[in-house]
Formats: structure tokens, C-alpha cells, sequence
């Protein structure tokens, strides 16, 4: 073992295709680096992905905005973190891995701090709020870098596994979230530092059933209650984790590390910003272009701006990691990417909300005909209650892709995951209309979410099948780049997904959302089979 690798910070011969190497020295060097590197990903989709249970409690609290409104929180943060992956993905080359986790972790304590801040006051305008549901997007970035850090630790045979394990646990953020955030707004946690609490307006729910209408809730906690493990976790970053130098040969020293990523995370935020006021209705924004034309924009933009705003030797490096772009393969896994990816963390974000519009309105023609739509439907079931079980189940089932994938080829596991989720997704559209035009929609509640359990549960195995075909066709320079770049596109679902199902709510087909991901499904059917599977493939079953 070299001087630099004793040291526990900066390690100058890495050579894990190496056997020996491997077994004496690399193996228990990369499973620190990937224990930690969890439970830091973890917090990050957790403070990313917070909105979707924050927003289903500020309408039962009775937050003075429509649901519109409050799907365009979910939305906001949704594409914020899709855009922070962007960079991030060329982080660990830039800034190395130690240094680049610790910082994007401690990061996370801003949103948290100011969301918990923020949540005391429901007279504050809209605005506030969706500035922080973007500020929350550093922690759906943070997945690109540490993902595109793990890679470089691993041998080629165990990608599959070493991803599945640091993504599917790092997953565990989202349903994790789901469940601690409604039982921690149950209590006054933090005294009187943490604020006072404020009584429901409408009955709410958390795992284990129904909370009635007038209880006090601290929802205040959904931001404050991340602080806890975040500290320990930016240390242990800092104490525990490695740069790799063969990886990260131009850091600089730490403090050019952090100054390089808060650099272009600041840049970022210009992109993503003036996208959304472009796309956002009045008040907040101008509303000239529809969802379609800002994503494209505002990934182009981020692109020209890491281009043109790098300096010193940052230069170079990101020109040689565009390289990416040239290779067909990082298209075609992209798209993949969306079907899996995308789909979890976009019904993760759009779910909770979804169900609450959907199954908590009692739907009743009036008497010329017309479906009236009201709140509060006295059956309908606890959404936090049931909100968490979907993601648990992908994140749970995500390492199981990976190392299914490392036996049999993850283009296989691929292909039939899509089947699943064709199939799943039309049935869900047609269950979602059923229960729209129902009196009683609860009746309907059942098969949803047995429907949806099916969805998640294929987009788990899928993720770990897509990473581990990335691992395999890219070398060791290119693979984290690629990682990073197909989830940052893929993380757009969790702005789709809410923009789609709330526009298809409101219209009054909530199933044209799922039938049009089934359609998209279908295609990437097609997709998978011409690229890795049919019989004159350039790579057969990556």
C-alpha cells in the first residue's frame, strides 16, 4: 500500500482489475468508501424528494394554494434535481470523491433548514416556497456523483452489484422520507427552537392509519428533522472516504475542489431558473413554453454553460468527458434509463398527491349530468399511510436487478422489466379512470396500489439492469460520466411525472397519463431489442 493510500485520503495506485491488488488491498477500500457514500445518498433523495409528502400535508393543513400549485412544488424540485445531475456527473474527476461527497451532503443542510423555517408561516407567498423546492434539487444531483464515484472503486465483474447496493439502498431515501416525515410532524421534536405546531384543517394519515382533523402537527420537522443525521454524515464524508488520484488527477488541493463544484452547482441554478419562470404560469413566471420545450432548454443551457464558464485545467477535463456525447450508447441507454429510473423516482414525486386528488374526492354528478369533484370523501384511505410501500419495494428489489444482471446480462433483465411495465401502466390508466368516475373511489384503492407495487417493483430491477449494461460497455474514464449523464435525463421523470398526472387530473382523464407511459414503454422495447439483444447487435447482453 502506497504513503498516500495509509493516509486514508488521496490513494495513488488503484487497480482494482487486479486480483491481488484487489483481495489485499482495493476490496476493503471501496467497501468503506461505498458504506458511506449509502447513507449520504440517502439523505439526498430524501431532501429532494420531500415535496411530495410536504405538499400533501400543506393541503391538508390548509396552505392558501390550489393543487395546482402545489404540484408545481413537486414538479420544481423534481426538475431541479434532474438539472443538478447534469454537473455532478463530472464531479469526481474534477474535484475527487471524498471531496465531492462531503460537500454535496453538507450542502443538503440549506433546503432543510430553510424548508423547516419556511413551513412555520403559511402566509408566505408561493414564491418562497418554490425556491426551495429548487434548492432541494442539490439533493437529486448529488446521486450522479456519487454514483459516477462508486464505478471507479469496483472491477468490471462486481459493477452490477457495488451500484445496485449504493443506488437501491441510496433509493431507501425516498421511503424513508415517506415514513419519517408524517411521524415526525406528529411531534414537537425540537421544543421550543423548533416552533409552534398547527392544527389540521382536513383528517390526514401516516403509517399506521388516520390522524383526525384538529390534531396539532409540526410540519415545521418535514426540513429541521434531516439536520440530525446530515452532520454526522458530512463528517463521517470527510473522516472516511477517498480521492482516487488515477481517477481525479487534477483536484488542485481541497479547497479548489469545493470552490470548482460550488462553482458550477451556482451556475446551474441560472439554467434551471430562467427554464422554469419561462415555463411556470403569472404569477411567478411568464408561461411561453410548455414542458417539452423548457426541459430541452434547460439541459442545453447547463451544457454551454459548464463549457463556457470552466477554468484552468476544468477545461480540459470536461472537454474529454463530452466525449460521452459521441458514442451512440450513452443515447440509447439514456432513453432505457428513463423507462426505469425515471418511472420510480416520477411516480415517487407524483404518487402521494395523486392519490390524495384521486381517492380522497368523492365523485358525484350533479343534477344536469356534470362530475362534481369535492373534498373531503369520509372513506378514503390515509395516503401517508400507504404512499411509502411502491418505492420501498423498488429500492429494495434495485441490488437484486444488479446482481440478477451480473449473472445473466442486464439487457435480458431489461427487456422483460419493459414487458412488465407496459402492461402494468395501461392497467393502472384504466383502474385510475374507473375510480375518477366513481362515487366511490376507494373501492378501487386496492388494485391501484397492488398495480403500482408491480410498477415500482420492475423500475427497481430495471435500475440495477441499466447501470450494470453502463458499467460493462464504458471503460473505467467514461463509465461515471455516462452513469452521471443518463440519470440526470432519467431524474426528469420526476418532473414529468408530476406535470403529466396533475394536467390529465385536472382534465378529467387521469389514465391518459399512464397510457401515454405505456406507449413509451413500448417503445423502448424496441429500442432495447435493436441495440443489445437482436442477433446482429454490435454488443450482445451487456
Amino acid at each position: 500500500m502506497t504513503k498516500q493510500a495509509r493516509t486514508g485520503v488521496d490513494i495513488a495506485d488503484w487497480r482494482p482489475e487486479d486480483e491481488q491488488f484487489w483481495e489485499s488491498t482495493g476490496k476493503r477500500i471501496a467497501y468503506r468508501n461505498l458504506w458511506i457514500s449509502i447513507p449520504c445518498l440517502l439523505c439526498g433523495f430524501a431532501v429532494w424528494g420531500m415535496w411530495g409528502i410536504i405538499t400533501v400535508q400543506m393541503l391538508n393543513l390548509g396552505f392558501p394554494f390550489t393543487q395546482d400549485e402545489l404540484f408545481t412544488l413537486t414538479a420544481i424540485s423534481g426538475l431541479a434535481g434532474a438539472t443538478m445531475r447534469i454537473p455532478s456527473s463530472f464531479y469526481i474527476r474534477l474535484a475527487g470523491g471524498r471531496n465531492t461527497i462531503f460537500l454535496t451532503t453538507a450542502m443538503l443542510l440549506a433546503p432543510a433548514l430553510g424548508t423547516g423555517i419556511a413551513l412555520q408561516h403559511k402566509d408566505w407567498p408561493l414564491w418562497v416556497f418554490q425556491m426551495l423546492a429548487l434548492w432541494s434539487g442539490v439533493g437529486g444531483g448529488n446521486f450522479a456523483s456519487s454514483m459516477s464515484n462508486i464505478t471507479t472503486f469496483f472491477p468490471k465483474r462486481l459493477q452490477g452489484t457495488a451500484l445496485g447496493l449504493n443506488a437501491g439502498l441510496g433509493n431507501f431515501g425516498v421511503t424513508s422520507m415517506q415514513i419519517i416525515i408524517p411521524l415526525v410532524m406528529t411531534v414537537g421534536m425540537f421544543g421550543a427552537m423548533g416552533g409552534d405546531p398547527m392544527p389540521l384543517i382536513k383528517d390526514s394519515g401516516w403509517i399506521f392509519g388516520k390522524i383526525a382533523a384538529g390534531t396539532p402537527t409540526w410540519i415545521q420537522n418535514a426540513g429541521f428533522a434531516w439536520i440530525l443525521s446530515l452532520v454526522p454524515l458530512s463528517a463521517l464524508c470527510w473522516f472516511g472516504m477517498n480521492n482516487l488520484l488515477p481517477i481525479s488527477p487534477d483536484i488542485g488541493g481541497t479547497l479548489m475542489a469545493f470552490i470548482k463544484v460550488t462553482w458550477i452547482y451556482t451556475l446551474t441554478f441560472i439554467p434551471a431558473g430562467l427554464g422554469l419562470y419561462l415555463y411556470m404560469p403569472a404569477p411567478t413566471g411568464l408561461g411561453l413554453l410548455n414542458m417539452w420545450l423548457a426541459m430541452p432548454l434547460i439541459i442545453v443551457g447547463t451544457l454551454f454553460l459548464m463549457k463556457l464558464a470552466a477554468f484552468g485545467t476544468m477545461k480540459d477535463n470536461i472537454a474529454k468527458q463530452f466525449a460521452i456525447f459521441r458514442n451512440k450508447h450513452t443515447w440509447s441507454l439514456t432513453v432505457l434509463y428513463i423507462v426505469t429510473f425515471g418511472s420510480f423516482i416520477g411516480f415517487s414525486m407524483a404518487l402521494p398527491l395523486s392519490m390524495k386528488v384521486i381517492f380522497g374526492v368523492s365523485h358525484v354528478p350533479d343534477a344536469a349530468g356534470v362530475m362534481q369533484h369535492t373534498l373531503n370523501n369520509p372513506n378514503a384511505p390515509a395516503v401517508l399511510a400507504y404512499a411509502w410501500i411502491g418505492p420501498f419495494v423498488g429500492a429494495l428489489v434495485r441490488p437484486i436487478g444488479g446482481w440478477v444482471s451480473d449473472k445473466v446480462g442486464g439487457s435480458i433483465i431489461t427487456q422483460v422489466i419493459s414487458a412488465v411495465m407496459v402492461l402494468a401502466s395501461g392497467a393502472v390508466g384504466y383502474v385510475m379512470m374507473q375510480a375518477y368516475a366513481s362515487a366511490t373511489p376507494e373501492q378501487y384503492f386496492s388494485t391501484f396500489m397492488w398495480l403500482f407495487v408491480v410498477l415500482f417493483t420492475a423500475s427497481g430491477i430495471g435500475n440495477g439492469s441499466t447501470f450494470r449494461t453502463i458499467g460493462v460497455i464504458f471503460d473505467r474514464q467514461q463509465a461515471g460520466p455516462v452513469l452521471g449523464w443518463t440519470s440526470a435525463v432519467a431524474a426528469y421523470g420526476a418532473f414529468i411525472a408530476p406535470v403529466v398526472i396533475g394536467a390529465q387530473i385536472k382534465a378529467g382523464t387521469p389514465q391518459m397519463a399512464m397510457y401515454g407511459f405505456a406507449v413509451f414503454y413500448a417503445l423502448c422495447l424496441v429500442l432495447n431489442w435493436w441495440f443489445y439483444l437482436r442477433a446482429g447487435s454490435e454488443i450482445k447482453n451487456p
